[in-house]
């Protein structure tokens, strides 16, 4: 009998001493808090609540920035959606960065029958890049991305689960992503098929519901971890779909015009469909932070939301960027190193640390991301990127904030073009692709001129001939994305 009571009693301190250990591993994440990054796709600077938009709602986004930060002068990597990823995660500018461009590679498609891939991939990211959730698995974080991935198909260097990502749930290919009522999303390597998806206007499971219900998942598996969730959703990017309950919110308000359709699949209330997909984007985010509470996680996680580029331009697919006013006061949309093409929302939130109802005019970068998220989890960034943390800034310590010297951008597409900001000055080269290419530099004055619509550079030849070097010496030339205008110089 004596034993069975030794037994027992040891049995109970073994217990005790395991459920210690579980509360002090908990604690012990206390210090490393849990990070949820969040892309929009194609969303313009002015197309949220708190950024000026009269007619599309976005309450949960909206309370991000009441209660944390909102940035007025912060720029996605590029002016499109694959090499604006690739700044963000490798924290490397465009004119270093791996990735410069879209595509759809020739040179990996002998991959495709043996990979089972049911559309082509963009150009992958090599082993030698190091992304976010590399870098955080020197803390052991749990690591997903959900969404719309866009650097290399499984089976490439590009492929997530090999950057550091131990789940990836979404459309591997961007082309995959054109439409939101797809036959099947992506588990790691697997193929999910969606009920009553045949990639028609309508369906029975949107993506965007998939990816934010694989988000909350995720997050109640790794209460206990520290976990990084990269969010890069797909809407509001074309097409236009989202659910009835969505689009009915703004049906017979927002009031609809004749246009002609080019591209996409076509809806019949394109302005109410267009609102409705980013409504229904920022219930998910709501959602997200409804359950950070819930798990009493809220305290210990940090939320961004931004979006990859700027809107949508010239009604494609019904998309009226003009009525919704979507790039705000900036010159140009999607596919532009104008401001409108760049410049875009970024709003961050961690309760007890960045202080609520914060507005800058932090001059940052996507290519600042990395170091950023470095320096609040203790990580350690690599040596040869170009970012600068903008933590002291979202600490409410502007005094102490690094300042860049300037942001450069190239992209060898639509038309080619490069622009530098430096200071209150942008200077912008254009049609750099034709034969002849126009190595003019425009220039502006964004704090007289935030339009963009007086060239300056006759005024101010030392300015321009500053930025001209650094338009030379800023940038190194890419074998995969030649640029002969720049490389030439």
């Amino acid at each position: 009998m004596h034993r069975f009571a030794r037994l027992f009693f040891v049995l109970i301190f073994c217990l005790s001493f395991m459920s210690v250990n579980r509360e002090s591993d908990a604690a012990a994440f206390q210090g490393e808090p849990n990070v949820i990054f969040i892309i929009a796709d194609d969303l313009g600077y002015n197309e949220l609540g708190c950024y000026g938009q009269k007619w599309i709602k976005t309450p949960n986004i909206d309370r991000i920035a009441k209660e944390g930060i909102r940035f007025t002068q912060f720029y996605s990597g590029n002016a499109v959606c694959a090499p604006s990823r690739c700044n963000l995660l490798t924290g490397k500018h465009p004119g270093h960065a791996y990735v410069r461009n879209n595509g759809k590679p020739e040179y990996v498609q002998n991959m495709k029958e043996e990979q089972g891939w049911s559309f082509p991939g963009q150009h992958p990211i090599p082993a030698a890049e190091v992304t976010i959730a590399e870098m955080l698995k020197q803390k052991n974080y749990a690591t997903a991305a959900m969404g719309k991935w866009g650097l290399g198909h499984f089976g490439t260097t590009g492929d997530p689960n090999h950057q550091g990502f131990d789940l990836f749930y979404g459309f591997n290919c961007q082309v995959h992503a054109h439409n939101h009522y797809p036959v099947f999303l992506w588990r790691n390597h697997t193929k999910e098929t969606l009920p009553g998806n045949d990639r028609t206007l309508y369906g029975e499971t949107h993506s965007q519901d998939k990816f934010v219900e694989n988000g909350l998942a995720f997050i109640r598996e790794h209460q206990q971890d520290p976990f990084f969730l990269y969010l890069p959703f797909a809407i509001p990017h074309l097409a236009i779909q989202s659910p009835e309950k969505y689009v009915a919110e703004y049906k017979g308000i927002i009031p609809e015009e004749e246009y002609k359709h080019k591209g996409y699949i076509k809806h019949p209330h394109p302005r109410a469909g267009y609102a409705a997909m980013i409504t229904q984007m920022d219930d998910g985010v709501g959602q997200i932070m409804a359950l950070l509470k819930e798990l009493k996680l809220d305290d210990n996680t940090i939320v961004f939301f931004t979006s990859d580029n700027g809107p949508t331009y010239n009604r494609l697919g019904g998309s009226d960027s003009e009525f919704f006013e979507s790039a705000g006061p900036w010159r140009g949309f999607k596919g532009s190193l104008y401001e409108g093409g760049i410049r875009v929302p970024l709003v961050a939130r961690w309760p007890g640390h960045f202080p609520a109802g914060q507005v800058t005019d932090h001059l940052s970068a996507f290519w600042d991301v990395m170091p950023t998220i470095a320096d609040l989890t203790g990580t350690k960034a690599p040596a040869d990127i170009d970012g600068i943390s903008f933590v002291p800034t979202l600490e409410g310590h502007p005094d102490q904030q690094k300042q860049h010297e300037y942001l450069y951008w190239e992209f060898p597409a639509y038309t080619g073009q490069q622009a530098v900001h430096l200071g209150d000055w942008k200077g912008i080269r254009q049609n750099l692709l034709k034969k002849k290419p126009q190595m003019k530099i425009e220039l502006y004055n964004l704090k007289t001129d935030p339009g963009e619509q007086h060239d300056v550079a006759e005024q101010h030849p030392e300015v321009v001939a500053r930025i001209k070097t650094i338009m030379k010496t800023g940038r190194t030339p890419s074998q995969m994305f030649p640029f002969p205008a720049l490389d030439q110089q």
